[in-house]
């Protein structure tokens, strides 16, 4: 028989924290930590040693947290902490009656990678055929430039030609 929502315990609750690949950090209205999942520490890299009461921007590098406080409501941020070589998405939300506030982070990093692989390959795919581009302008220009010579060099000889049946006419 399958449990329905009145019947979800902590230990089930306590279940989903540990094992959501999701970073879940709990903290109070002076944005202290009062709770971080496994998944938060590892996103983060922080070491084993103990988070609780300490400021949540040590950790996360935003002000994110304080944000949420001072606003009182929910909050969307998407961010990059260059420190942990992490980008994330995190929903924040109020904890009703609690004073808590609940930070949910998705690890967004390999996204902004790829993005970042995409912007790279474009931006050199652009310099390349500006490249291309210059390269045959010159070379249209050189074309130019030598059948411009051409031409000259066969109408002085044509004129000369000219000029030598005209003297051999009037003789």
């Amino acid at each position: 028989m399958t449990p329905s929502n009145s019947e979800i315990t902590a230990a089930h609750a306590g279940a989903i924290l540990e094992h959501t690949p999701n970073g879940v950090l709990l903290v109070d209205g002076q944005a202290r930590i009062r709770f971080v999942n496994p998944a938060f520490r590892e996103m983060f890299r922080c070491r084993d040693g103990d988070l609780l009461g300490k400021r949540a921007a040590e950790f996360v590098h935003s002000d994110c947290f304080e944000r949420v406080i001072a606003a009182g409501g929910y909050l969307m941020v998407k961010e990059t902490i260059s420190q942990h070589d992490v980008s994330f998405r995190v929903g924040l939300f109020p904890i009703e009656g609690e004073g808590l506030y609940c930070g949910i982070f998705i690890d967004i990093s390999d996204e902004e990678r790829a993005r970042k692989r995409l912007y790279e390959l474009r931006a050199q795919t652009l310099e390349r055929a500006q490249e291309v581009i210059s390269r045959q302008m010159q070379t249209a220009q050189e074309i130019a430039r030598l059948l411009g010579e051409s031409t000259a060099e066969t109408k002085v000889l044509l004129v000369k030609l000219m000029s030598l049946f005209r003297e051999e006419g009037s003789q």
